[in-house]
Protein backbone atom coordinates (compact mmCIF):
# COMPACT_ATOMS: atom_id res chain seq x y z
CA UNK A 1 0.00 0.00 0.00
CA UNK A 2 1.07 3.52 -0.66
CA UNK A 3 0.40 5.61 2.75
CA UNK A 4 -2.60 4.04 4.22
CA UNK A 5 -0.82 1.14 5.43
CA UNK A 6 -2.90 1.15 9.05
CA UNK A 7 -6.29 1.11 7.28
CA UNK A 8 -8.11 -2.43 6.52
CA UNK A 9 -9.38 -1.05 3.60
CA UNK A 10 -7.77 -3.30 1.50
CA UNK A 11 -6.74 -7.13 0.09
CA UNK A 12 -3.69 -7.55 -0.96
CA UNK A 13 -2.29 -4.21 -1.42
CA UNK A 14 0.98 -3.95 0.63
CA UNK A 15 3.90 -2.63 -1.52
CA UNK A 16 1.41 -1.94 -4.47
CA UNK A 17 2.90 1.68 -5.69
CA UNK A 18 6.31 0.77 -3.19
CA UNK A 19 7.74 -0.77 -6.42
CA UNK A 20 8.34 2.90 -7.75
CA UNK A 21 8.51 6.10 -6.20
CA UNK A 22 7.34 7.85 -9.52
CA UNK A 23 3.87 6.73 -8.47
CA UNK A 24 4.16 8.87 -5.30
CA UNK A 25 5.59 11.41 -7.08
CA UNK A 26 3.14 12.11 -9.41
CA UNK A 27 0.04 11.40 -6.50
CA UNK A 28 1.74 14.30 -4.75
CA UNK A 29 2.08 16.70 -7.49
CA UNK A 30 0.53 20.54 -7.32
CA UNK A 31 0.02 21.39 -11.18
CA UNK A 32 -0.78 24.96 -10.04
CA UNK A 33 2.17 25.48 -8.23
CA UNK A 34 4.55 22.64 -9.83
CA UNK A 35 5.73 21.74 -6.51
CA UNK A 36 3.74 18.77 -4.33
CA UNK A 37 1.41 19.60 -2.25
CA UNK A 38 1.49 20.94 1.12
CA UNK A 39 -0.01 19.76 4.29
CA UNK A 40 -2.61 22.58 4.86
CA UNK A 41 -3.02 21.43 8.65
CA UNK A 42 -0.56 21.85 11.39
CA UNK A 43 -2.13 18.59 12.77
CA UNK A 44 1.35 16.77 12.14
CA UNK A 45 3.67 19.66 12.85
CA UNK A 46 4.56 18.07 16.21
CA UNK A 47 6.46 15.70 14.16
CA UNK A 48 8.99 19.00 13.18
CA UNK A 49 8.60 22.22 11.12
CA UNK A 50 8.93 20.13 7.55
CA UNK A 51 5.15 19.34 8.67
CA UNK A 52 4.06 22.72 9.03
CA UNK A 53 1.06 24.15 7.44
CA UNK A 54 2.48 26.05 4.18
CA UNK A 55 5.37 22.85 3.62
CA UNK A 56 4.95 20.89 0.78
CA UNK A 57 4.04 17.00 1.49
CA UNK A 58 7.64 14.94 0.70
CA UNK A 59 7.74 11.34 -0.17
CA UNK A 60 10.79 10.95 2.41
CA UNK A 61 8.47 12.52 5.19
CA UNK A 62 5.79 9.68 4.44
CA UNK A 63 7.57 6.50 3.73
CA UNK A 64 10.01 4.64 5.61
CA UNK A 65 9.95 4.82 9.05
CA UNK A 66 7.00 7.20 8.87
CA UNK A 67 4.93 5.31 6.78
CA UNK A 68 1.40 4.67 7.56
CA UNK A 69 1.44 8.86 9.10
CA UNK A 70 -1.04 9.71 6.88
CA UNK A 71 -4.07 7.31 7.64
CA UNK A 72 -8.04 7.34 6.98
CA UNK A 73 -10.17 10.01 8.90
CA UNK A 74 -11.63 6.47 10.78
CA UNK A 75 -7.88 5.63 11.97
CA UNK A 76 -7.36 8.61 13.57
CA UNK A 77 -7.33 9.07 17.25
CA UNK A 78 -11.28 10.92 18.49
CA UNK A 79 -8.95 14.04 19.35
CA UNK A 80 -7.26 14.13 15.89
CA UNK A 81 -11.09 13.99 14.57
CA UNK A 82 -12.54 16.25 16.92
CA UNK A 83 -9.74 19.08 15.82
CA UNK A 84 -10.33 18.91 11.78
CA UNK A 85 -13.93 19.22 12.68
CA UNK A 86 -13.58 22.33 14.87
CA UNK A 87 -11.19 23.98 12.26
CA UNK A 88 -11.83 22.75 8.69
CA UNK A 89 -15.95 21.31 9.29
CA UNK A 90 -14.08 17.85 8.35
CA UNK A 91 -17.25 15.77 8.44
CA UNK A 92 -17.43 12.58 6.42
CA UNK A 93 -20.56 11.07 5.06
CA UNK A 94 -21.47 7.68 5.57
CA UNK A 95 -21.70 5.25 2.12
CA UNK A 96 -25.65 4.88 2.35
CA UNK A 97 -25.94 8.50 2.23
CA UNK A 98 -23.85 8.75 -0.56
CA UNK A 99 -25.46 6.03 -2.39
CA UNK A 100 -29.00 7.88 -1.62
CA UNK A 101 -27.02 11.13 -3.11
CA UNK A 102 -25.67 9.51 -5.97
CA UNK A 103 -29.01 7.29 -6.86
CA UNK A 104 -30.70 11.36 -7.17
CA UNK A 105 -28.23 12.56 -9.10
CA UNK A 106 -28.45 9.30 -11.03
CA UNK A 107 -32.35 9.72 -11.35
CA UNK A 108 -31.74 13.40 -13.11
CA UNK A 109 -29.27 12.39 -15.57
CA UNK A 110 -30.45 12.75 -19.17
CA UNK A 111 -27.71 10.53 -20.78
CA UNK A 112 -28.91 8.60 -24.23
CA UNK A 113 -26.38 5.65 -24.17
CA UNK A 114 -23.67 4.34 -21.94
CA UNK A 115 -21.30 6.20 -23.70
CA UNK A 116 -22.83 9.23 -22.96
CA UNK A 117 -23.01 8.56 -18.85
CA UNK A 118 -19.72 7.20 -19.02
CA UNK A 119 -18.31 10.98 -20.64
CA UNK A 120 -20.72 13.46 -18.54
CA UNK A 121 -18.57 15.50 -16.08
CA UNK A 122 -18.83 15.36 -12.52
CA UNK A 123 -17.38 17.01 -9.51
CA UNK A 124 -16.82 16.27 -5.80
CA UNK A 125 -16.62 19.51 -3.74
CA UNK A 126 -14.71 19.43 -0.72
CA UNK A 127 -14.14 16.18 -1.17
CA UNK A 128 -11.97 14.22 1.71
CA UNK A 129 -11.13 10.76 1.09
CA UNK A 130 -13.48 10.90 -1.97
CA UNK A 131 -16.43 9.09 -1.22
CA UNK A 132 -18.79 10.25 -3.21
CA UNK A 133 -16.62 9.46 -6.17
CA UNK A 134 -15.04 6.18 -5.03
CA UNK A 135 -16.18 3.88 -2.01
CA UNK A 136 -13.52 1.25 -1.39
CA UNK A 137 -14.42 1.46 2.17
CA UNK A 138 -16.81 3.38 4.14
CA UNK A 139 -15.20 6.53 5.68
CA UNK A 140 -17.22 6.63 8.48
CA UNK A 141 -16.82 2.50 9.51
CA UNK A 142 -13.60 2.01 7.63
CA UNK A 143 -15.61 -1.48 6.50
CA UNK A 144 -14.27 -2.41 2.97
CA UNK A 145 -16.50 -2.99 0.42
CA UNK A 146 -16.49 -5.48 -2.57
CA UNK A 147 -16.15 -3.95 -5.51
CA UNK A 148 -19.56 -5.31 -6.75
CA UNK A 149 -21.37 -3.34 -4.02
CA UNK A 150 -19.76 0.17 -4.66
CA UNK A 151 -21.66 3.06 -5.46
CA UNK A 152 -19.51 6.05 -6.15
CA UNK A 153 -19.68 7.95 -9.23
CA UNK A 154 -16.75 6.76 -11.04
CA UNK A 155 -17.21 3.22 -9.37
CA UNK A 156 -21.21 3.78 -11.47
CA UNK A 157 -18.89 4.52 -14.80
CA UNK A 158 -16.46 1.93 -14.01
CA UNK A 159 -19.17 -0.93 -13.48
CA UNK A 160 -21.04 0.09 -16.38
CA UNK A 161 -17.88 -0.02 -18.97
CA UNK A 162 -17.29 -3.62 -17.39
CA UNK A 163 -20.92 -4.61 -19.03
CA UNK A 164 -20.57 -3.01 -21.78
CA UNK A 165 -16.78 -3.83 -22.84
CA UNK A 166 -15.00 -7.03 -24.18
CA UNK A 167 -11.32 -6.45 -24.66
CA UNK A 168 -8.38 -4.50 -23.12
CA UNK A 169 -8.25 -1.91 -25.27
CA UNK A 170 -12.09 -0.87 -25.39
CA UNK A 171 -12.13 -1.32 -21.28
CA UNK A 172 -8.78 1.02 -21.67
CA UNK A 173 -10.41 4.06 -23.98
CA UNK A 174 -13.70 4.26 -22.37
CA UNK A 175 -11.95 3.89 -18.03
CA UNK A 176 -9.54 6.82 -19.19
CA UNK A 177 -12.79 8.82 -20.82
CA UNK A 178 -14.24 8.09 -17.36
CA UNK A 179 -11.32 9.41 -14.74
CA UNK A 180 -10.93 12.47 -17.32
CA UNK A 181 -14.45 13.61 -16.12
CA UNK A 182 -13.95 13.05 -12.67
CA UNK A 183 -13.21 15.91 -10.79
CA UNK A 184 -12.97 16.55 -6.72
CA UNK A 185 -11.17 19.16 -4.42
CA UNK A 186 -9.90 19.04 -1.12
CA UNK A 187 -8.41 21.63 1.17
CA UNK A 188 -6.01 19.29 3.55
CA UNK A 189 -3.13 17.37 1.68
CA UNK A 190 -3.70 14.31 3.75
CA UNK A 191 -7.06 13.96 2.34
CA UNK A 192 -6.29 14.84 -0.95
CA UNK A 193 -3.36 12.36 -0.84
CA UNK A 194 -6.00 9.60 0.03
CA UNK A 195 -8.44 10.32 -2.41
CA UNK A 196 -5.96 10.20 -4.97
CA UNK A 197 -4.88 7.16 -3.49
CA UNK A 198 -8.38 5.41 -3.79
CA UNK A 199 -9.17 6.87 -7.28
CA UNK A 200 -6.21 5.28 -8.70
CA UNK A 201 -6.50 1.95 -6.37
CA UNK A 202 -10.14 1.58 -7.91
CA UNK A 203 -8.83 1.75 -11.49
CA UNK A 204 -6.00 -0.55 -10.87
CA UNK A 205 -9.31 -3.10 -8.60
CA UNK A 206 -11.70 -3.13 -11.62
CA UNK A 207 -9.09 -4.00 -14.46
CA UNK A 208 -8.10 -6.98 -12.42
CA UNK A 209 -11.32 -7.92 -11.53
CA UNK A 210 -12.89 -8.14 -15.22
CA UNK A 211 -9.09 -9.20 -17.06
CA UNK A 212 -7.45 -11.29 -14.14
CA UNK A 213 -4.28 -9.85 -15.12
CA UNK A 214 -2.46 -6.86 -14.04
CA UNK A 215 -2.88 -3.90 -15.28
CA UNK A 216 1.06 -2.20 -16.01
CA UNK A 217 2.92 0.09 -14.54
CA UNK A 218 2.85 2.43 -17.39
CA UNK A 219 -1.03 2.91 -17.78
CA UNK A 220 -1.24 2.94 -13.99
CA UNK A 221 1.04 5.94 -13.83
CA UNK A 222 -1.14 7.48 -17.05
CA UNK A 223 -4.13 6.88 -14.72
CA UNK A 224 -2.03 8.59 -12.08
CA UNK A 225 -1.25 11.60 -13.77
CA UNK A 226 -5.14 11.73 -14.53
CA UNK A 227 -5.89 11.79 -11.32
CA UNK A 228 -3.22 14.24 -10.09
CA UNK A 229 -4.96 16.81 -12.20
CA UNK A 230 -8.51 16.51 -11.89
CA UNK A 231 -8.44 15.67 -7.08
CA UNK A 232 -6.82 18.79 -6.65
CA UNK A 233 -5.92 20.73 -3.83
CA UNK A 234 -8.25 24.51 -3.05
CA UNK A 235 -9.68 26.57 -0.66
CA UNK A 236 -13.02 26.29 -2.18
CA UNK A 237 -14.51 29.78 -1.15
CA UNK A 238 -11.67 31.40 -2.80
CA UNK A 239 -10.18 29.08 -5.38
CA UNK A 240 -6.42 29.08 -4.83
CA UNK A 241 -3.95 27.45 -2.88
CA UNK A 242 -5.30 27.41 0.67
CA UNK A 243 -3.89 30.41 2.55
CA UNK A 244 -1.71 31.55 -0.79
CA UNK A 245 -3.46 35.45 -0.26
CA UNK A 246 -0.83 37.87 1.59
CA UNK A 247 -0.33 41.63 1.60
CA UNK A 248 2.32 42.20 -0.84
CA UNK A 249 5.03 45.08 -0.65
CA UNK A 250 4.48 47.13 -4.13
CA UNK A 251 6.22 50.52 -5.42
CA UNK A 252 4.29 53.58 -6.05
CA UNK A 253 5.89 56.37 -7.93
CA UNK A 254 4.20 60.00 -8.79
CA UNK A 255 6.15 63.34 -9.80
CA UNK A 256 7.51 63.91 -6.26
CA UNK A 257 8.92 60.10 -5.00
CA UNK A 258 8.93 56.66 -5.11
CA UNK A 259 7.72 54.99 -1.89
CA UNK A 260 7.02 50.79 -0.92
CA UNK A 261 3.47 50.33 -0.18
CA UNK A 262 1.43 47.09 1.62
CA UNK A 263 -1.28 46.01 -0.34
CA UNK A 264 -3.59 43.65 1.13
CA UNK A 265 -5.52 40.90 -1.27
CA UNK A 266 -8.40 42.86 -2.44
CA UNK A 267 -10.83 39.59 -2.35
CA UNK A 268 -9.79 38.81 1.29
CA UNK A 269 -10.12 42.83 2.09
CA UNK A 270 -14.26 42.95 0.26
CA UNK A 271 -14.58 39.20 2.06
CA UNK A 272 -17.76 37.62 -0.38
CA UNK A 273 -18.94 40.82 -2.27
CA UNK A 274 -19.68 40.88 -6.01
CA UNK A 275 -17.07 39.25 -7.91
CA UNK A 276 -14.44 39.37 -4.83
CA UNK A 277 -13.57 35.70 -5.77
CA UNK A 278 -11.79 37.24 -9.02
CA UNK A 279 -9.44 39.44 -6.58
CA UNK A 280 -6.97 37.00 -4.61
CA UNK A 281 -3.99 37.84 -5.41
CA UNK A 282 -2.94 34.05 -3.89
CA UNK A 283 -2.44 31.52 -6.35
CA UNK A 284 -5.45 30.53 -8.29
CA UNK A 285 -5.55 26.90 -9.43
CA UNK A 286 -5.54 25.28 -12.65
CA UNK A 287 -7.12 22.45 -13.81
CA UNK A 288 -6.93 20.29 -17.50
CA UNK A 289 -9.54 20.45 -19.41
CA UNK A 290 -9.23 16.75 -21.15
CA UNK A 291 -11.18 17.81 -24.43
CA UNK A 292 -8.88 20.71 -25.45
CA UNK A 293 -5.94 19.59 -23.86
CA UNK A 294 -5.97 23.14 -22.09
CA UNK A 295 -4.91 24.20 -19.21
CA UNK A 296 -7.40 26.56 -17.22
CA UNK A 297 -8.03 28.34 -14.06
CA UNK A 298 -11.03 26.59 -12.26
CA UNK A 299 -12.63 29.99 -11.11
CA UNK A 300 -12.60 30.66 -14.79
CA UNK A 301 -15.11 28.16 -15.01
CA UNK A 302 -17.47 30.07 -12.99
CA UNK A 303 -17.98 32.70 -15.86
CA UNK A 304 -21.87 32.79 -17.29
CA UNK A 305 -23.88 32.34 -14.15
CA UNK A 306 -22.35 30.14 -11.98
CA UNK A 307 -22.30 31.75 -8.33
CA UNK A 308 -19.65 31.41 -5.62
CA UNK A 309 -22.12 29.70 -2.86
Amino acid sequence: MLVTTECEIGKNENNFLNINDSFLEILLLDHTTGKNIIWATDNYKKYGEAYSFAKEIKIELITNKNNGLIRPRTKKSKEEQQIRVRDKGEVFTPSWMCKAMNDLLDSTTKSKNWQEYVSQTVLEITCGEAPFLVSRYDVVTGDYIEIQDRIGLLDRKLQIIGKNTETREEWLKWATIALQNIYGFEWQGDSLLIARENLLLSMKEYFETKFAEKLDVEQLKAFAEIISWNIWQMDGLKFVIPNSCCTKEVMEEDLFERRIVSKPCMGCKIGFGEKSYLMHNGAYCKIKNWKTGKIERFVDSLKGGHKND
